[in-house]
């Protein structure tokens, strides 16, 4: 299994196009809680008709987000309290369910994790990918 994960943080949407179709990303899955973004191009709609204009799938899949409270950790540099929040997320029948699907989905072509933040260390999608597919070979796109 091959993830890519990519964050849209001080980047252009020319950039991550760029950045997703040099991979050979043929799906992009947000596991934004709420797929929203003051940076424009970056909220869902938009990012969706980019993505198909470059024959690039995307689905969300909100239950893989953070939670409120996680994202105010993660603000804050609160790690701890950021991994005990979205471990708990993970627990909850609907993250459970979609967690599923993604190890699916990503069986069937070269699928990208997308969250904001640049840097995967201090995202949510790192979590994601220690616990719940650590046997996957991951790289990690920096538009």
């Amino acid at each position: 299994m091959h993830i890519f994960t990519i964050g849209y943080e001080a980047t252009t949407v020319a950039d991550f196009l760029a950045a997703l179709k040099g991979a050979g990303v043929k799906r992009l899955v947000d596991i934004r809680a709420l797929p929203l973004s003051r940076r424009p191009g970056f909220s869902k709609t938009p990012l969706k008709v980019a993505l198909a204009e470059e024959q690039i799938e995307y689905l969300h899949l909100r239950a893989l987000g953070t939670p409120a409270a996680g994202r105010e950790a993660a603000r804050k540099g609160r790690q701890a309290d950021l991994e005990r929040i979205y471990r708990e997320q993970l627990q909850l029948p609907e993250a459970m369910a979609a967690t599923a699907q993604l190890r699916e989905l990503v069986a069937e072509v070269p699928t990208g994790l997308l969250c904001f933040e640049r840097d995967p260390a201090g995202c949510h999608r790192s979590l994601w990918l220690r616990w719940e597919a650590p046997e996957a070979e991951v790289t990690h796109l920096h538009p």
